[in-house]
């Protein structure tokens, strides 16, 4: 019989700290003196209350393992329950949001997409602000403790290639996920202080620069503004761009560096595939802005990086609507939305690594349909790629692209134009944070949507942060039926 209890634990644990946590957006109101402060602390009695009484109920069935079906309703559950009660402060206080908006905002901060349905930003509560912020930092680093314990043990979508990269967590993913998240945690928090300390020396005031480091070191894009980055032009974009790309390598290897070993990170493939593709992106937008719209070259390589940076590693910032650059970069942003960053980092997206394995089994086909008695295997880094981790790689492609087409089409039926629905169907999957059109593009927001498109996109967003297939197998008969 199936045993609920562990997920149960690990879920009202989860609630609990959530609900602690929202002492500190609380504290910042009353330093305000703004006197929205009350709602912080009803709503983190509440939810510490329900987290921790749910988490002491199931303590007594909590055992030394998981099993592969606690683990996977766990790696979903939480990402599904946490928004409902990060959701409670919007609703019970500014912008007093409606259940469908509150809910979208906050597992669009949990999963670090970006997508926002508030409008007024600059008119809400400190506290709101900053827990907007604070939900995109947990989210980022949820992300990464989920990626570097959980997918690679559930074999999702090529992850299993990691499994020996730096961490042995097969059969130990409870306590080996406690040694792993305090390794992370203490980079996250180095590359956050860091990311607040550099907005601050180029002219960010204090409030800023901490929601802002909170929603770039996370690749999240919520900002304390309806101009989002736009009212930060100039040195803080290129700040901004050297975080997000740090954010978006695999955070294993800064736990290396942090131990002495450098040379792991300067020969990560995957690294260097990312920053070759970023640059080359880069240089192509620059270089267009500067012949197609006669912009002059600092401006157009800083806007090219930073939007560049900002969409491929899906952190959803905007600095300008580059919608009105042209049709070469609508078409460029849209595609490069769908490359993603490292494996173990807080970007999203399809990540670059799983493009150098296509690639790889693409080759070795062409291969052996040249030379038929020839030995070619898929390699990365050197090393054979099993099938099972090819076979994963390509099936994720599959379902990817079969869900996008699903979810654009439901989102058409909606009601919505069609640049609209392909576009929110890829910014939610991928979780990157604008799409393109005149209303939910980088100068809109999602806000007049339609509920029914709103709670489409809601759960996209759930879906496409935990690669696709955590969520897909926990509707089929035999998971619940093993």
């Amino acid at each position: 019989m199936f045993d609920v209890r562990p997920v149960a634990y690990v879920t009202g644990l989860l609630v609990a700290v959530l609900g602690a946590s929202m002492l500190v957006p609380m504290a910042v109101d009353f330093a305000y003196g703004n006197g929205h402060w009350p709602i912080f602390l009803e709503a983190a009695i509440v939810t510490a209350l329900t987290g921790g009484l749910a988490a002491l109920a199931s303590a007594n069935g909590v055992g030394p393992r998981l099993s592969l079906r606690q683990t996977f309703l766990i790696a979903t559950l939480a990402w599904l329950v946490l928004p409902v009660f990060a959701a409670i402060p919007f609703m019970l206080g500014p912008p007093e949001a409606r259940f469908v908006d509150a809910f979208f905002e906050a597992m669009s901060g949990l999963t670090t997409t970006g997508s926002t349905v508030f409008v007024g930003l600059d008119s809400l509560p400190e506290g709101v602000l900053l827990w907007r912020s604070m939900l995109q930092w947990f989210g980022g680093v949820g992300i990464i403790v989920v990626a570097m314990v959980f997918l690679p043990e559930l074999r999702v979508g090529g992850m299993q290639i990691f499994r020996t990269e730096a961490f042995d967590t097969a059969g130990k993913i409870l306590p080996r996920a406690a040694q792993i998240a305090a390794r992370i945690g203490v980079v996250y928090l180095v590359l956050t202080a860091a990311c607040i300390a550099a907005y601050r020396a180029v002219g960010m005031d204090a409030f800023d620069a901490v929601n802002h480091a909170l929603t770039t070191v996370s690749t999240g894009g919520f900002s304390t503004t309806d101009a989002s980055f736009g009212a930060f032009q100039g040195v803080p974009e290129y700040v901004a761009s050297v975080f997000m790309v740090l954010a978006s390598l695999p955070f294993v290897r800064f736990v290396q560096l942090m131990g002495g070993s450098a040379m792991p990170l300067w020969r990560d493939s995957q690294v260097r595939a990312f920053l070759v593709v970023m640059l080359a992106l880069t240089g192509v937008t620059a270089l267009y802005r500067v012949l197609a719209n006669d912009d002059h070259l600092e401006h157009a390589i800083r806007e090219g990086l930073f939007n560049v940076t900002s969409i491929m590693t899906g952190t959803g910032y905007a600095s300008v609507d580059y919608q009105l650059w042209g049709s070469f970069p609508v078409v460029l942003f849209f595609f490069l939305g769908l490359i993603g960053g490292c494996a173990g980092s807080t970007c999203c997206s399809i990540k670059i690594f799983r493009y150098q394995l296509l690639i790889s089994a693409i080759r070795a086909q062409i291969r052996r349909l040249h030379s038929p008695h020839g030995v070619f295997e898929p390699r990365y880094e050197g090393r054979k790629v099993g099938e099972d981790v090819i076979s994963s790689v390509i099936t994720f492609f599959v379902i990817f692209i079969v869900t996008l087409g699903v979810l654009s089409v439901a989102l058409a039926m909606t009601g919505l134009d069609t640049v609209t629905a392909l576009s929110g169907a890829a910014t939610a999957l991928a979780n990157i944070g604008p799409g393109l059109g005149r209303e939910i593009g980088p100068a809109g927001n999602f806000a007049g949507l339609n509920d029914t498109a709103k709670w489409l996109l809601s759960l996209a967003m759930l879906a496409g942060r935990l690669e696709l297939m955590t969520v897909l197998v926990l509707f089929t008969r035999r998971f619940w039926s093993a």
